[in-house]
């Protein structure tokens, strides 16, 4: 009779898994924290689900990178009848590879976090991490693709959005965060710097008039390091509108 397996410890699970982080092994960290969905259910703390999202961003943030790189060599190549083959093979390897991991958040968020997240910020944070990676999609394939999945990611960033105004102060990092990645979306996706401005303009204007509430001091700097980045973007994008 074979012994009965021991639930490994959430605390080691945990603490492998920022140890992993550390050491920038980002794929190790997904799979420890994937570890603790299994065996303890799919509600994360507020620990374990930022080094989740950390660990997915910088992932796909290397991949991004890679992808715009090979992007820009194979149109140079193109306009010098380079080897345009190569390149273009390189480009879908890296394509395919970004894809796979976006799809695997997304699985992992529609069938374990999602359907158990509690209202507030717990909600938004999914939804909005579910239109991040949907509008990462919709920057990669085919047209048919890319339109399907900036539907995905404009109606989940619209699921976020209405749930932070009626749930979250203007200042929560989490809303601010929201805001600043679904106008770019706007700008990036929707082309649409108008669109753009009109959110950014209005998340950073309703947090400016909130700045007298009651904020710990911790989530006002966190808050203040994306109202400068939605200030940064207003700037950029203003000149295009």
């Amino acid at each position: 009779m074979s012994p009965a397996r021991t639930r490994p410890d959430r605390e080691e699970l945990y603490y492998i898994a920022d140890l992993a982080g550390e050491a920038g092994r980002h794929e190790d960290v997904v799979k420890q924290l994937k570890q603790i969905i299994e065996h303890y259910g799919p509600r994360l703390s507020t620990d374990e689900r930022s080094l989740l999202s950390v660990a997915y961003k910088n992932v796909t943030n290397t991949l991004r990178n890679s992808w715009r790189i090979v992007d820009v060599l194979l149109k140079l190549q193109s306009a010098r009848k380079g080897r345009i083959q190569l390149i273009q093979r390189q480009r879908q390897r890296i394509e395919n590879e970004l894809a796979g991991v976006c799809k695997d958040i997304i699985d992992l968020l529609d069938h374990d976090l999602l359907p158990f997240a509690s209202e507030g910020e717990e909600k938004v944070f999914y939804s909005k991490l579910k239109g991040d990676y949907c509008r990462y999609l919709a920057e990669l394939g085919q047209k048919r693709d890319r339109d399907r999945n900036a539907d995905l990611s404009l109606k989940s960033y619209k699921l976020a959005y209405e749930h932070a105004l009626a749930m979250l102060h203007p200042l929560h990092p989490t809303r601010l965060g929201l805001a600043l990645n679904f106008s770019v979306f706007y700008h990036d996706i929707k082309k649409s710097p108008i669109g753009a401005c009109h959110l950014a303009k209005s998340a950073f204007d309703d947090a400016v008039f909130s700045l007298e509430g009651g904020i710990d001091y911790q989530t006002l700097q966190d808050s203040m390091a994306i109202l400068q980045l939605l200030k940064d973007d207003l700037i950029l994008w203003s000149g295009e509108t």
